[in-house]
């Protein structure tokens, strides 16, 4: 950590799981907090987590501490290796990415013959969706995790497109999960009661009444409505 002393933040973006922190010296911090965690602010005074594995000070006192549960990354490079580095080299774009175009999501998927689910959760394909969210895309859009890429038709295609981009702006509107803290530290507000058929087992699809099953999609398990979703 020395290497990043006395240097500026210049600005921060995100892709998909990744945080882009740039510094001056042409290189970038990049941060994954694996399979979950917290980046929180502080001020001159405040009482810290009780848990953290990084801490990092501002000259005027304040700074953020990085936690994670497993799995994290804090990577320093130069910023001629951006477009190397093994782990966001290759990412995809985000849904809400100004780029990630109803045109642009029809050709990356042109032909594919992995499973719907599959192709939402490669984040080569399709960054930042996770577990979690591609229950409710799924059935927004009325499609079977199992269902193959190259057998959506065009009006599934744009269903699916804008289910995604829904389905991710409802929980940011609510400020994330409610296990998750933004980086002031408020708590996120999208709960299970926002879900539709997520973690509900056993409960009415909330279209046709149709008890929601769960049911093992490859190594994860899925919620689905056998009657709407096709």
């Amino acid at each position: 950590m020395e290497k990043i002393m006395n240097r500026r933040i210049l600005s921060v973006k995100e892709r998909g799981k990744w945080l882009f922190l740039e510094l001056d010296g042409a290189q970038f911090l990049l941060i994954h907090l694996g399979m979950g965690g917290d980046l929180l602010h502080f001020s001159p005074g405040d009482t810290l987590p009780e848990k953290y594995k990084f801490k990092f000070h501002f000259m005027n006192g304040s700074g953020f501490t990085i936690n994670f549960w497993w799995f994290g990354y804090i990577h320093l490079i130069d910023k001629k290796q951006l477009n190397t580095h093994k782990l966001t080299h290759a990412l995809g774009l985000s849904p809400l990415d100004e780029a990630f175009t109803l045109e642009y999501f029809k050709q990356i998927l042109n032909s594919r013959k992995s499973r719907v689910k599959s192709f939402l959760l490669n984040q080569k394909r399709v960054a930042e969706i996770g577990n979690v969210y591609v229950q409710d895309i799924l059935f927004r859009a009325q499609l079977h995790p199992n269902r193959k890429m190259n057998t959506l038709t065009v009006q599934e295609v744009e269903s699916l497109y804008f289910s995604m981009k829904k389905t991710l702006l409802k929980s940011i509107e609510k400020g994330g999960l409610i296990h998750e803290r933004d980086f002031y530290g408020n708590k996120g507000r999208f709960s299970e009661e926002d879900f539709l058929v997520a973690y509900k087992t056993g409960k009415h699809c909330p279209l046709c009444a149709t008890p929601i099953e769960k049911i093992k999609t490859g190594n994860t398990s899925s919620y689905i409505c056998p009657t709407c979703q096709k």
